[in-house]
């Protein structure tokens, strides 16, 4: 049973693992995963030692966007089972020690919700104001140059309304009119439902989009273009979004929030997507009042050096005093981290690349988030645009293929067709390379990448230095990044992480001789202050905690 501390701020101790619902387990031959899928593998998910599942949206849903648009925000989409299901799940995870987060879409619902269908009917029904309507300029053109994540204009112009209605991402989610207060209050009407069946936290979707500006002034071009959550292919990086999103008045909603979650003693976790993640992580962090933790694209971009991965961690460390990061390296909207962080075309992916990884994530000073797949090492999974069905990709193909590739089938077993994901047609396919990478094939080699997750995850429990623990960094020459974790009264714990498929020595900027520490086979050793790295290796040691 996973067991963390009893400690309030358990959640800072804590691992996250997502759970993306439709690739998990399919249990009745839809060819999609479902509730049920997720409660029989709950088993599995504990034995990885992480504490809190994140699932994405299991909501009813027409599924444009694969549940992240939301046409009834108290219910189980019929392709996932039932409100019963859901029940059954959170006995089971709480059985097992295992707490459940949801995934909560405040800033948009489905063309298809109620609210929109009501709010589209005319321009002084109750739902009128529920979403952001405005009117077209002179010559008919949007109000204002605002684009949309998933391409083109932000403005769908809708014949009902003679008005364009607002929408960040597929014209079928239209932005919801934060400025409303009934709309915040539906919004805290529907989490208190799901809190109050069992739930221990949500996850916050987009959660800087909640409001817009009022005046509808337009994007002034971006003086740096934003890379870190759009390709150089979407339009989208190249404005400076502080009219769009990140508006001040989303800090009091976030306060609302946080005071409902402590009503039922839930956590909160926010994706926080803007041109300075880093400052909006520690503004909706900071204080206690707000979000309990965030995480931002920073990490989850091609960008695969020390000096990349130190300074997000030292710049929030720096903006922020009593706030708190979750480091996320993969998740459902990123290139997988073994293709994305392998080299060219992911030739350098092999298992060891992924222990570095992990080892590397579960050092920083943050809560980490763990993507399901990933302690199977998995690649990106190569779909064909045929079979693609995410819409972002589709509208840039071929020079971006959307999210698909990570979006692929769990590969539970070697034996059975569709490595034992579905007995139909998978949604998508299930990847060849991942057949040989299947849970059952890891679970019996002591040396997979599966059991080193298990067992270091294992070992970082009995570490407090790396769970709670101040972190500082060491000038080391690139590719290795050097930190330290101390608590106070505690001895030091040392890390090296060599990024690289080379080798690599180097002397250990720190005074005092360092005491080895076994973590769990990482294939790094030190010597008279001299440390040997091999190709994606690490070393961790202790020394005295009066030692600088």
């Amino acid at each position: 049973m996973t067991q963390i501390s009893t400690n309030p701020d358990w959640w800072k101790e804590a691992i996250i693992y997502q759970v993306y619902p439709r690739s998990y387990l399919d249990t009745n031959g839809d060819g999609v995963g479902d509730l049920a899928g997720i409660t029989e593998k709950l088993d599995y998910i504990a034995s990885l030692g992480v504490d809190i599942v994140w699932l994405s949206p299991f909501f009813k849903s027409p599924m444009k966007d694969f549940g992240y648009d939301i046409a009834d925000y108290c219910d189980v989409d019929p392709l996932f089972g039932t409100l019963a299901d859901f029940d059954r799940l959170i006995a089971k995870a709480h059985s097992l020690g295992l707490k459940i987060m949801i995934d909560q879409v405040m800033s948009h619902t489905a063309d298809t919700h109620p609210w929109f269908v009501e709010s589209r009917k005319s321009r002084d029904n109750p739902k009128s104001s529920w979403y952001v309507w405005a009117d077209p300029l002179p010559d008919g053109c949007p109000p204002n140059n605002w684009l949309s994540v998933f391409g083109g204009s932000a403005w769908q112009w809708d014949t009902r309304r003679k008005q364009y209605y607002m929408h960040n991402f597929l014209t079928s989610q239209p932005q919801l009119n934060f400025h409303n207060p009934e709309v915040q209050q539906a919004h805290l009407d529907a989490q208190r439902f799901w809190l109050a069946r069992g739930v221990d936290g949500v996850r916050m979707d987009a959660c800087v989009f909640h409001f817009h500006d009022r005046q509808l002034r337009s994007n002034p071009p971006a003086l740096v273009r934003d890379t870190s959550t759009v390709t150089d292919v979407n339009p989208y990086g190249m404005q400076a979004h502080i009219y769009d999103k990140t508006q001040p008045e989303n800090v009091a909603f976030l306060q609302r929030v946080r005071a409902q979650l402590n009503e039922f003693g839930a956590v909160s976790i926010g994706e926080v997507s803007s041109d300075d993640a880093l400052a909006q992580m520690a503004e909706y962090t900071e204080g206690g009042d707000k979000l309990h933790m965030a995480y931002s694209f920073n990490l989850l971009t091609p960008e695969f050096t020390a000096a990349h991965i130190r300074k997000q961690v030292e710049e929030f460390k720096e903006r922020v005093k009593d706030g708190w990061a979750s480091w996320s390296v993969g998740n459902h909207d990123a290139i997988r981290v073994m293709t994305r962080w392998g080299g060219a075309a992911g030739q350098c992916a092999t298992p060891s690349l992924g222990k570095l990884v992990l080892a590397m994530q579960l050092s920083l000073k943050g809560t980490p988030c763990l993507y399901q797949g990933d302690e199977l090492a998995l690649t990106e999974a190569d779909v064909p645009f045929e079979l693609l069905q995410d819409p972002y990709g589709i509208t840039f193909w071929p020079e971006f293929k959307g999210r698909d590739g990570c979006r692929t089938p769990m590969p539970w077993t070697g034996e059975a067709p569709n490595a034992g994901f579905t007995r139909g047609t998978p949604w998508l396919p299930v990847a060849a390379p991942h057949l040989a990478a299947n849970v059952e094939a890891q679970d019996k080699d002591p040396d997979s990448m599966l059991n080193f997750q298990r067992r270091f995850i294992a070992w970082r429990k009995t570490m407090p230095q790396l769970t709670r623990g101040d972190i500082d960094f060491f000038d080391a020459p690139e590719p290795v990044l050097a930190l330290r974790r101390d608590v106070e009264g505690m001895d030091s714990v040392l890390a090296a992480f060599n990024l690289s498929s080379e080798p690599v020595s180097f002397d250990w900027p720190a005074s005092g001789q360092a005491t080895a520490l076994d973590a769990q086979g990482l294939p790094g050793e030190a010597a008279g202050g001299r440390v040997s790295l091999p190709p994606y290796g690490a070393w961790f040691g202790s020394i005295p905690a009066d030692t600088k």
